[in-house]
């Protein structure tokens, strides 16, 4: 099923065509594209070229999988086993060149995220971040260093039969795709006033 962003104004059509599914296919996705994938993360902005992200993969039926299915809340879990690769997205949370806090970790981890499911829509695959996991279960399950932390969960996969998701999740994936209005987002001079650029 295609939920193409019903945009204002011309963008790129990965970023138009990129959705959040629940309903994902059981086909394995090929290793070529899951290499592209983490090539197009991997090439992410961040503070001081830190890169500090990281992730951890599992395939359908092998230990990181299930490991990472049991860090997921009931809602999640409910429909995130159809998928065929589940990621958790961990950052580390200090600069390696001299061990301070690095205020933007969660958001260079979120940069990479980001060209992660762009590049998905491009590979005619989709991904569904999660933050309904339990980050401590999985620095306990796959002994996450201290200094790092486990952010979200995605899903990624072809896409499925919504009619094999339960009842209220098949209806949540009909809905269409909404979003704020650009007045509510972009400002000028002070937070409450807003551009004349829309």
């Amino acid at each position: 099923m295609k939920k193409t962003a019903p945009t204002q104004f011309n963008i790129h059509t990965n970023a138009r065509e990129r959705w959040s599914p629940r309903a994902f296919s059981p086909k394995p996705v090929e290793t070529e594209k899951l290499q592209s994938l983490f090539e197009a993360a991997r090439w992410a902005a961040s503070a001081f070229n830190e890169q500090p992200w990281r992730f951890i993969i599992g395939l359908k039926n092998d230990p990181s999988y299930k490991k990472i299915l049991e860090t997921l809340g009931d809602w999640n879990q409910r429909w995130a086993g159809q998928a065929p690769v589940l990621i958790i997205n961990v950052a580390k949370r200090t600069f390696s060149h001299n061990g301070t806090r690095n205020g933007t970790f969660k958001y260079d981890l979120g940069q990479s995220v980001a060209n992660l499911a762009l590049e998905a829509v491009n590979q005619g695959l989709y991904s569904h971040q999660m933050s309904g996991f339990d980050p401590e279960k999985a620095r306990e399950l796959f002994t996450i260093p201290e200094d790092f932390q486990a952010i979200s969960v995605m899903a990624v996969g072809y896409y499925g039969d919504p009619d094999d998701l339960p009842a209220d999740m098949a209806e949540a994936e009909a809905k269409p795709r909404i979003r704020k209005a650009f007045n509510e987002l972009i400002f000028t001079e002070t937070f409450a006033k807003t551009t004349t650029l829309f």
